[in-house]
């Protein structure tokens, strides 16, 4: 199956999943409230499969699967008979009322609980975040952060593997500094350090957000030989195989994968004589990099190669796994934080600290969603949680057009005593409206200049 086709089908999956989940927390609450549900829908357009349940709501499966709703009976669209009043939604109360729009965001949090509580039954590969190195003259390095430091803590959290320390440093973003809690592999001292981030510069496309501040984590290297070859690459054309060793590059030894790449990148429609070892053999071929352009806009080569990577220092993983109710504190403790940082980010993009330029689109959503399919279910399952919780957090924003501009009028009604006029309603609904669909085209833009 082609790379397009695979991240397709795990976007169409996932998203499918988490569209349908919102909607239920929708439907349910509606129904335990008395409203009639007229229709069910997940995606737009035309009705793939449709059935109708005993209570006449109407399920449909439509043919564009990016979003879903649910129709409920309600005067303010349609006419709606005397005697079916007690079933619309604009007669129930207000409290009523903000359960049910509530509950589609709701829904999205308990459902990345319920993914997490998952995971960590089954045990989630983790790894301890241990700078090996600091970059001269960077902002780690000039806090006095040294060598084979494992980082324990941030302003005070614990930091116990990368992925959560990771996320601890990006909701630092607009802040004035970091402090670092870090312990001495060998001696086991525990020191702090305070890190001066008033300057702190972190593109996410082209850096992790480590290696922005001066930390090289302990991790990995890159190696000499092949793990990857691309179909119709330049290698493979000339005969490049995975498990190759390459040994020697126009006759310079190689030491290090930082000099084949270096080689490659310089050597745009140039042959390479390029010497490996294949088993027990030696083997010369000549390859020619194609002419392709990077991230900065120069012109550089590309075989279409991937190293193998060195594994990793045993002592550095281990597996979180947890029983069943200490699973779900688990749960609810990672929903808690990415919901935090959801909502961080979210503002840090309205005061300027984050750039519009690092909003993803769908793009860019398939083709996670497609990455963590291929690397196995924990993978897939984290992603999962993730996007359920940035789209509950969405879906709370007080734009009229999402849960979170209903839930703004309501409560305003609430406080005047009355409904807010259909007209002032109408204007919200557009303005939301124009707002989600700038916010979308620039995502979708950032999507394709990724590409």
């Amino acid at each position: 199956m082609s790379a397009f086709l695979w991240n397709a089908l795990s976007f169409i999956v996932a998203l499918g999943i988490l569209v349908t989940v919102h909607e239920f927390g929708h439907f349910w609450v509606a129904r335990k409230n008395g409203v009639l549900v007229k229709r069910f829908s997940i995606g737009f357009g035309k009705a793939l499969v449709r059935w109708r349940d005993r209570q006449g709501t109407e399920f449909v499966i439509a043919a564009i699967p990016l979003g879903g709703y649910v129709q409920m009976l309600d005067e303010r669209v349609d006419p709606v008979l005397p005697q079916y009043k007690d079933l619309a939604f604009n007669h129930k109360t207000v409290w009523q009322r903000i359960a049910i729009i509530a509950a589609g965001p709701a829904a999205n949090f308990i459902f990345a609980i319920l993914l997490l509580w998952v995971m960590y039954l089954i045990g989630v590969p983790e790894v301890k975040p241990v700078v090996a190195t600091t970059q001269s003259q960077s902002i780690a390095a000039l806090a006095g952060v040294g060598n084979d430091e494992q980082i324990i803590a941030i302003n005070g959290r614990s930091a116990r593997d990368i992925r959560t320390a990771n996320l601890l440093l990006v909701e630092q973003l607009g802040r004035s500094e970091i402090r670092l809690t870090l312990q001495q592999r060998e001696s086991l001292q525990i020191q702090e350090r305070v890190l001066d981030i008033r300057n702190w510069q972190f593109n996410p496309e082209t850096e992790s957000v480590f290696t922005s501040l001066g930390l090289n984590l302990l991790l990995p290297q890159a190696t000499s030989t092949l793990a990857l070859v691309s179909k119709d690459s330049a290698a493979e054309r000339a005969g490049l195989q995975v498990g190759d060793t390459i040994l020697a590059i126009n006759g310079e030894a190689i030491t290090a994968w930082a000099q084949i790449d270096k080689l490659i990148k310089d050597n745009p429609e140039r042959p390479l004589d390029i010497l490996l070892a294949r088993g027990t053999q030696e083997v010369r071929v000549q390859a020619t990099p194609e002419l392709t352009h990077g991230a900065d806009g120069f012109s550089q080569g590309l075989l279409g190669i991937v190293p193998a990577a060195s594994p990793w220092p045993e002592d550095l993983r281990y597996t979180q796994r947890y029983g069943i109710f200490a699973a779900v504190n688990e749960g609810i403790g990672q929903t808690w934080q990415l919901t935090r940082l959801s909502f961080a980010m979210v503002a840090k993009l309205l005061t300027g600290d984050v750039s519009v330029k690092h909003l993803s689109g769908p793009i860019s959503i398939a083709q996670g969603a497609g990455s963590t399919a291929s690397m196995g279910l924990i993978a897939f399952l984290s992603f999962m949680a993730l996007i359920s919780v940035n789209l509950g957090v969405i879906n709370l924003l007080p734009l009229p057009i999402l849960d979170g501009g209903h839930l703004m009028y309501l409560v305003v009604e609430l406080i005047r005593g009355k409904p807010v006029s259909e007209r002032a309603q109408e204007i919200g609904f557009r303005f939301g409206a124009l707002v989600l669909l700038m916010l979308m085209g620039i995502a979708l833009l950032n999507d394709i200049s990724r590409l």
